[in-house]
């Protein structure tokens, strides 16, 4: 789904289907995603194509391919999310031009000369010179009969034609190409202008109904340059080109001469692809957060700090609600050892012996009479080999400590046969 198309390509064409398809008599629908409706240019196979690409042209597209198969209407709709980009390559100029007059009439006058003098530069180099901000201030040696008048020139390389030497279609080398092309139209450009203010040091002026006045060149800096455009910035989702400069998405903007695209302060949003500054939001309206990027995101400043206060209970609650779950695991796992381990001693056959035999103990100790009236019939006082070991001489201990004296001590016998009886 990602497709990178460099800005100003003088023709890239993007196909419908990412892998060719043999079908007979399709149709192709092209549509752009959340965007105004527009004129897409579209060619007879499908193709979408794209002319001299801006950064506006980027955002999420969709083609949908219509055939018959089988008698069957079958439809098949691709998406893609298509970037522009360009290599970081520009010139920075500074000129500095002395003059007699600091006044917008003259000044004014002056750039617009120099911008048609330039501009056969602009065609034959494949490039576009920029005027981007002009200073008048006094001269050092003649503060009050000189001027100078600084004038601030970009020349980015990205010209009408300037990538006709390149195949944007071959992904794998056209990135190297553009490299390469823009530093060559770059060198040679950068010696034009050297050459062209040496051989043209003064500018004549001629203005209605003022005087007319000379500015002449005395100072001329080109500097080249590895920045990004306004509204582009440097990311790693181009591979093949990790030093491009990638546009900016709606919801962040990056102004001249910035290397990264900055989320939308709050209070502002973008709604476009490559902005250079945010937008405002309407008096009275503020953004619940950073990176808006639509109109909606502006609500009133009441509704954005319940939205705010909100956010920020929320820990607290989490932490409240996170508690309370762990105290009640722990009543939870408490009770359940308690009748887990009550359910053990009932069922223990252990336990069970020893209760019985203690009531068997306490029964002998209780009831001395009726070991004293045991019949003649008894069974023998030595035959006990079937009585458990640990219980007999636990009831034994137990009796000699409730016997008042060594009389009682005959009488056992019976008294144990007739209880096992």
């Amino acid at each position: 789904g990602l497709v990178f198309i460099h800005t100003e390509s003088s023709l890239y064409s993007l196909p419908c289907s990412p892998a060719e398809m043999e079908v007979a008599d399709p149709t192709y629908h092209w549509v752009q995603d959340n965007a105004a409706p527009r004129l897409l240019s579209v060619t007879e196979e499908g193709h979408l194509l794209f002319q001299h690409f801006q950064a506006g042209d980027s955002g999420n597209y969709s083609c949908t391919i219509s055939y018959t198969e089988h008698g069957a209407l079958v439809s098949q709709t691709f998406h893609y999310s298509i970037f522009g980009y360009h290599v970081p390559e520009n010139l920075d100029t500074v000129l500095h031009f002395q003059g007699k007059f600091c006044g917008d009439e003259w000044t004014k006058s002056f750039l617009w000369h120099l911008q048609q003098k330039l501009k056969q530069l602009e065609i034959q180099h494949h490039c576009k010179l920029q005027l981007t901000s002009t200073f008048c201030f006094p001269s050092l040696s003649k503060p009050s009969d000189d001027f100078v008048v600084q004038v601030q020139l970009e020349v980015s390389p990205f010209g009408p034609q300037w990538d006709e030497v390149c195949n944007p279609q071959d992904v794998e080398t056209v990135t190297d190409c553009y490299h390469r092309t823009v530093q060559h139209n770059l060198r040679q450009v950068q010696l034009t202008l050297s050459r062209f203010f040496k051989e043209h040091k003064t500018f004549h002026v001629t203005v209605a109904d003022v005087p007319s006045t000379n500015f002449t060149n005395k100072f001329v800096s080109i500097l080249q340059t590895n920045q990004c455009s306004r509204g582009y910035g440097q990311t790693r989702q181009l591979q093949r080109c990790l030093d491009c400069c990638i546009v900016c998405p709606p919801g962040m903007f990056s102004p001249p001469k910035n290397t990264q695209c900055s989320l939308c302060p709050v209070g502002t949003y973008s709604l476009m692809y490559g902005v250079g500054f945010c937008t405002p939001c309407k008096d009275g309206l503020i953004t619940r957060g950073p990176g808006a990027s639509t109109t909606i995101d502006c609500v009133n400043k009441d509704q954005n700090k319940q939205g705010v206060l909100i956010v920020h209970k929320m820990p607290k609650l989490i932490l409240i609600i996170l508690v309370v779950l762990i105290i009640m695991n722990f009543l939870f796992n408490l009770i359940s050892c308690y009748w887990f381990c009550r359910e053990y001693q009932m069922k223990s056959p252990g336990a069970s012996e020893v209760t019985e035999s203690t009531t068997r103990m306490k029964t002998v100790t209780s009831s001395p009479q009726q070991s004293s009236q045991a019949g003649p019939d008894a069974e023998p006082a030595g035959d006990i080999s079937h009585l458990d070991t640990n219980a007999s001489h636990r009831g034994g201990e137990e009796h000699m400590q409730g016997a008042p004296s060594s009389a009682g001590t005959p009488n056992l016998g019976p008294v144990i046969n007739e209880i096992d009886a």
